[in-house]
C-alpha cells in the first residue's frame, strides 16, 4: 500500500457489493466454486472496516490453478499472492469495489477461522466494538503496510477467537 490504512464506518451497501463479486466469480468458474463466502470486517453489519471486501473462494485444489485462475483473470481478477506452503493459498485482487479474493481448499483451517470470527462478531457487539476500536487505534498510527496492520491487531483477533471457542 502507498497510503496509510483508513478505516470507514460500516456501509450497508457492502453486502450487495459482495453479491456482485460472488456472481462474477460463480459465472467465471461455475461448479469449481465450492463456496464463495463474504468474510472479514465488511461482512459484519455495524463493523468499521477498510474499504476492501474480503472473499474466501473454496475450490477442490488451489494448486490446480488451471481449473479456476484463467477464468478469474478473464473476469478481471489479478493474482497477487501464491503461497503453496500455507494452505496452497492464492490471493487475487478484484476491483469495483476493491476485493481480496482468497482461494483455499475444502476444510482449510484458515477459512474456518474466517467464518468463526465473522459469525462471532455478528452476534457479539461488545467484541465487534473492541475490534473496531483496535482497528481505529492502529489506523491512527498511520501504518501503510498491511503486514504491520495485521500484526498490530493480532492480539485482539486471538483474544476474540478464544472467546469464540478456539484454543
Amino acid at each position: 500500500m502507498t497510503e496509510p490504512i483508513e478505516i470507514h464506518d460500516y456501509d450497508p451497501a457492502w453486502p450487495q457489493m459482495f453479491q456482485r463479486h460472488a456472481e462474477r466469480i460463480r459465472a467465471a468458474i461455475g461448479s469449481h466454486a465450492l463456496a464463495v463466502e463474504h468474510v472479514g470486517s465488511t461482512a459484519v453489519p455495524g463493523l468499521a472496516a477498510k474499504f476492501r471486501l474480503d472473499i474466501d473462494l473454496i475450490v477442490a485444489d488451489p494448486a490446480d490453478e488451471g481449473t479456476y485462475l484463467p477464468a478469474l483473470e478473464a473476469a478481471g481478477y489479478v493474482l497477487k499472492v501464491r503461497e503453496p506452503d500455507w494452505y496452497e493459498h492464492r490471493c487475487l485482487h478484484g476491483f469495483d469495489p476493491p476485493v481480496n479474493l482468497h482461494v483455499f481448499g475444502p476444510d482449510c483451517d484458515e477459512h474456518l477461522r474466517h467464518l468463526i470470527f465473522r459469525d462471532w462478531l455478528r452476534e457479539h457487539p461488545e467484541d465487534r466494538e473492541l475490534y473496531a476500536a483496535e482497528k481505529r487505534r492502529i489506523a491512527a498510527l498511520k501504518v501503510s503496510y498491511m503486514a504491520e496492520y495485521a500484526s498490530q491487531k493480532a492480539a485482539v483477533v486471538l483474544e476474540i477467537l478464544r472467546r469464540a471457542g478456539l484454543r
